[in-house]
C-alpha cells in the first residue's frame, strides 16, 4: 500500500483585494500565481514532476486501460495521466492530487484581485519512500516554483509511511487456499494504492507477525465517492473465505 503525505499551500500577493480592472494587468493574483503553483507539480505527459521521489514498476497482470477508465468513469475525452504500466501508476509510483481550494465562490465572486489563495495537496507515496523525505521533496519544489516572489506559507497536514509485505509462510498459504477456494478462481498477489498508515508501525513494532487484513470491496464501489456500494455476492465469499482460513490455518 500507498503512503501518504499531505499539506496545506497558502499564497498571499496583496494586503488587501483590489479593483481587477485598475489594477489588472500589472499586479498579479494570488488565485492564479496558485494554479501556477499546483501545474508546476506534473510535468506535460502527466507524471509527479516533484525530483527525488521512489518510482517503481509493478507487475502489469490484466488490467486494461478500458476497464480502469469504466470503474472510474473518466469521460470519454480525457487522456490518462502518467507513463508506464497503469498497475505502476496506480502502485508503485508517486501521486499527487490537489484536493479543495480556498477562494472566492463563482456566485459570490467580485470585479477584485484575489489577495490570497490556499490549496489543499495530497501526495501518495510508493514503498520504499521515506515520508519526511517526500514531504521534503515536495515543499522544496513548491518553493522553488511560486511565480514572481509571491508570499508563501506551508502548512504540513500529516503523513503516513508506505507498507510492502512479503507474503510468504504458512497464514498466506492458508489464506490464498482459502480465497481461491472461496471464489473459484486463482488468488492473485497485487497492490493497493490507498494508504493504511498503522500497518507499517504495526509492523515495525511486530516484526514476526503476519499481517492479514480482509474486506470486500469490487472496482465499481466508488470508495470515497457518491453512492459508495458493495456487492453483496461478493460479501458473502469474503466471509467464507475468512472462515475457511481459520479453519486451514488451525489445521
Amino acid at each position: 500500500m500507498r503512503g501518504i503525505v499531505a499539506l496545506f499551500v497558502e499564497i498571499r500577493t496583496l494586503d488587501h483585494a483590489v479593483h481587477s480592472g485598475e489594477y489588472g494587468g500589472a499586479v498579479p493574483d494570488a488565485l492564479t500565481a496558485l494554479c501556477r503553483t499546483m501545474a508546476s507539480l506534473h510535468d506535460e505527459k502527466g507524471d509527479v514532476a516533484v525530483p527525488g521521489l521512489v518510482s517503481r514498476e509493478a507487475e502489469p497482470l490484466d488490467l486494461t486501460e478500458e476497464e480502469l477508465r469504466g470503474w472510474a468513469g473518466v469521460r470519454p475525452g480525457v487522456r490518462l495521466i502518467g507513463e508506464g504500466s497503469l498497475t505502476g501508476r496506480l502502485w508503485m509510483k508517486p501521486a499527487i492530487s490537489v484536493l479543495g481550494i480556498d477562494a472566492p465562490r463563482t456566485p459570490e465572486a467580485s470585479n477584485q484581485l484575489v489577495p490570497m489563495a490556499r490549496a489543499k495537496v495530497s501526495m501518495r507515496i510508493p514503498p520504499g519512500q521515506d515520508p519526511e523525505a517526500a514531504r521534503d521533496s515536495l515543499v522544496k519544489h513548491i518553493q522553488a516554483n511560486v511565480p514572481g516572489g509571491a508570499d508563501l506559507k506551508i502548512t504540513p497536514e500529516g503523513s503516513g509511511s508506505p507498507y510492502e509485505l512479503k507474503a510468504d509462510g504458512p497464514a498466506y498459504d492458508a489464506m490464498r487456499r482459502a480465497f481461491a477456494e472461496a471464489f473459484r478462481r486463482e488468488t492473485v498477489i497485487m497492490g493497493a494504492g490507498g494508504s493504511i498508515p498503522f500497518l507499517a508501525a504495526f509492523a515495525e513494532t511486530f516484526p514476526r507477525a503476519a499481517l492479514l487484513l480482509t474486506g470486500a470491496m469490487d472496482p465499481r464501489s466508488n470508495a470515497h465517492s457518491e453512492d459508495e456500494s458493495l456487492d453483496l455476492a461478493d460479501l458473502e465469499k469474503t466471509a467464507l473465505a475468512e472462515a475457511l482460513f481459520l479453519g486451514y490455518l488451525a489445521s
